[in-house]
């Protein structure tokens, strides 16, 4: 027997100042989330009634990272935290969504489709399998790996000049000074911890802001498992 799906909270009153006219979909997706994330082991059950803030609102507002039209890669995407949501809040960004499990680039792809999101192509690989073929002036990730894995798996997909933007948590700025040093070896040029969302989360979220010095890739286009074109 299939059991309900269960019920995502309201959403906060903060949540209509970060999505603005994008909120149906955001709502939409909260349902999502709930429903398929959870059967298909994306996120657990008690994660649904802290959807909003701990999830949601808390991948939204690293959006003004971001300048306009750009596009933008997320490593290890998963549940499209926070890939989906930025694609979702900034329609004018390219988002590309990198992630290795089949399972989660299948469901990745139906909600794509399903929330009709035209900025947004799935790619199913390890980011170093995508080294040369797919670049961006961004790439951010959350809750993937330390920042000195992290970074040695999203520098290489950099163009000249991009910034790595890793969310972290309250530790951001203790393990950017543990991992300085391996940084400094992969050639850290500026390395800073950004405030995102403290008008509406009781807990701001961090993200530590990496450019490296390297060469430049000309990318190509990579095989990915659903390819978008702006409309």
């Amino acid at each position: 027997m299939t059991e309900a799906p269960l019920t995502p909270p309201a959403a906060p009153s903060g949540a209509a100042a970060v999505f603005g006219d994008r909120m149906p979909w955001a709502r939409r997706f909260a349902e999502i989330l709930a429903d398929t994330g959870v059967s298909h082991g994306l996120i657990g059950p008690r994660e649904v009634p802290r959807l909003w803030d701990r999830h949601l609102l808390n991948c939204a507002v690293i959006e003004d990272s971001f300048p306009p039209s750009t596009r933008v890669i997320d490593v290890g995407s998963g549940a499209g935290l926070p890939g989906l949501v930025l694609a979702l809040v900034r329609p004018d960004l390219e988002m590309h969504l990198v992630e290795p499990m089949l399972r989660r680039t299948t469901w990745l792809t139906t909600v794509v489709d399903e929330l009709d999101l035209a900025n947004v192509t799935v790619h199913r690989g390890r980011a170093e399998e995508f080294v040369g073929s797919l670049s961006a002036p961004w790439v951010t990730a959350r809750a993937v790996a330390r920042l000195d894995k992290l970074a040695r798996w999203c520098a290489p997909l950099l163009d000249a000049d991009g910034t790595l933007a890793a969310m972290k948590g309250r530790s951001a700025t203790q393990e950017l000074e543990e991992d300085r040093p391996a940084l400094d070896r992969m050639g850290l040029r500026t390395a800073m911890v950004s405030e995102h969302g403290a008008s509406v989360l009781d807990e701001p979220v961090l993200t530590v802001d990496l450019t490296f010095v390297r060469a430049s890739t000309r990318p190509g286009r990579s095989k990915g498992t659903r390819r978008r074109t702006q409309r």
